[in-house]
C-alpha cells in the first residue's frame, strides 16, 4: 500500500472513530462527551471500589437496616452515573410519556413544564426543585415560567455541572443550585412560593421525612407537585417475577425500597398537606414512557463498546464498564415494569400547604 493510500485509510479510520465516539455518543451536542466520562467527585482510581461498595449496599434494598447511610450511597450512585446519564440520556434524568410527533427531548420538556404549571408559578416567584440533578428540568421550568428556581442536590459534582449548564443557557440569573440533603434542607421556614420534585424523592429512606421538609419551607397556601416512583395496583408481592423486577429497579437506581401508590397521598396528609389532585401520568391514554428504553438497545451496545474501549485505554476510569452494564440491566427491569404495568415513575400528586387546619382536613 502506498503512502497516500495508507494516509487516506488512517484518516478514514480516525474520522470514523471521532464520529462514533464524539458525534453519535452524546445525547446532546452541548452535553457530556464519551472521552470526558468520569466518576464525578470520586477519583478515577477509586471508581471501581466505590461501585463494589454501592452494589453490596443496594443488592438487597428491602433488607437495608442502616437507613442513615442511604444518602451517602445515593451520593456515590450519582457520582458513578451522572456522566453516563448525561452522555447517553441528556440533562433531564427522568422519564416522560411518549407523545406522537414529538421527540423525546420535546416530550421531556412538556412533562417538566406541566409540573410548574400545576403549581401555578409566576414570574418572580421563588420555586424549589427538590433533587435537581444537573438541572435539566430547572432550566426548562425557569425558561417557561420566568420564576426563580432554587435546586438542591446531594451530589457536589452535579452542583458544578448544573451551574455550568445554567450559565451556558443564559439562565444563571433565574437558577440557583445548592449542595445539600433534601432531608435537612438549609432553607428557612415559609420561604418558597412553590416546589416540585421529578422522580427524586424515591431516594429518601422515609418519604414522610422529605415531605415534612418540603412542607416546612413552603409558604402557607403554596403548592407542591411530585412525580413519584411507585408500585401500582397490579403489583403482587406474592409473584416472584414481580418481586424480581421491583428489586432490580431498586438496586440499580439507589432506592431504599419502592413505595406503593397507595402510600403517597397518605404520607402527604400525615405531614400536613392538603391533597389537591392525584393521578398516575403513565396510565392510558398516555403512551408508554418505557418505549425510549426499548428503542435505545442499539445505542446501548454502541455506547458499551465505546465505554469498554475507553476504559481499556485508560481514558475512562476502571469500573465505568461495570456501572454502564448495571444501568443497562436496570433499563431491562424498568422496561419489564412498564410493560407489565406493575411500576410507574410518574405517579403525580399535587398538594397545598394549608393556611389553617380546616383546609388541611378538607384535603
Amino acid at each position: 500500500m502506498d503512502s497516500l493510500s495508507l494516509f487516506c485509510t488512517g484518516a478514514l479510520l480516525a474520522g470514523g472513530l471521532y464520529w462514533f465516539v464524539c458525534v453519535l455518543g452524546p445525547a446532546e451536542q452541548k452535553g457530556k462527551r464519551a472521552t470526558d466520562l468520569s466518576g464525578g467527585s470520586i477519583s478515577a482510581e477509586k471508581v471501581q471500589d466505590n461501585y463494589k461498595q454501592y452494589w453490596s449496599f443496594f443488592r438487597r434494598p428491602k433488607e437495608i437496616e442502616t437507613a442513615d447511610k442511604v444518602p451517602d450511597f445515593v451520593d456515590t450512585f450519582y457520582n458513578l452515573v451522572t456522566d453516563i446519564y448525561e452522555w447517553g440520556w441528556g440533562q433531564s434524568f427522568h422519564f416522560s410519556p411518549s407523545i406522537p410527533g414529538k421527540s423525546h427531548r420535546e416530550a421531556t420538556r412538556l412533562h417538566e413544564e406541566m409540573a410548574v404549571d400545576l403549581i401555578e408559578a409566576k414570574p418572580g416567584n421563588k420555586i424549589l426543585d427538590v433533587g435537581c440533578g444537573v438541572g435539566g428540568p430547572m432550566r426548562a421550568i425557569a425558561a417557561h415560567s420566568r420564576a426563580n428556581v432554587v435546586g438542591i442536590t446531594i451530589n457536589e459534582y452535579q452542583v458544578n455541572r448544573a451551574r455550568m449548564h445554567n450559565k451556558k443557557a443564559g439562565l444563571d440569573s433565574l437558577c440557583e443550585v445548592v449542595c445539600g440533603n433534601f432531608l435537612k434542607m438549609p432553607f428557612v421556614d415559609n420561604s418558597f412560593d412553590g416546589a416540585y420534585s421529578i422522580e427524586a424523592t424515591c431516594h429518601a429512606p422515609k418519604l414522610e421525612e422529605v415531605y415534612a421538609e418540603i412542607f416546612r419551607v413552603l409558604k402557607p397556601g403554596a403548592l407542591y407537585v411530585s412525580y413519584e416512583w411507585v408500585t401500582t395496583d397490579k403489583y403482587s408481592g406474592d409473584d416472584p417475577e414481580h418481586v424480581e423486577v421491583i428489586q432490580g429497579i431498586e438496586r440499580g437506581d439507589a432506592l431504599p425500597g419502592l413505595r406503593s401508590y397507595a402510600e403517597i397521598a397518605e404520607t402527604a396528609r400525615k405531614v400536613g398537606f392538603a391533597v389537591v389532585k392525584e393521578r398516575d401520568l403513565a396510565k392510558p391514554p398516555a403512551l408508554p414512557w418505557w418505549s425510549r428504553l426499548k428503542m435505545g438497545r442499539i445505542a446501548y451496545w454502541r455506547n458499551h463498546i465505546v465505554v469498554t474501549v475507553l476504559a481499556a485505554l485508560g481514558i475512562a476510569p476502571k469500573g465505568t464498564v461495570d456501572v454502564h452494564e448495571m444501568l443497562f440491566k436496570t433499563a431491562d427491569y424498568l422496561t419489564r415494569g412498564g410493560d407489565s404495568g406493575i411500576f410507574s415513575p410518574m405517579h403525580m400528586i399535587l398538594c397545598r400547604k394549608p393556611h389553617d387546619k380546616d383546609e388541611q382536613n378538607s384535603g
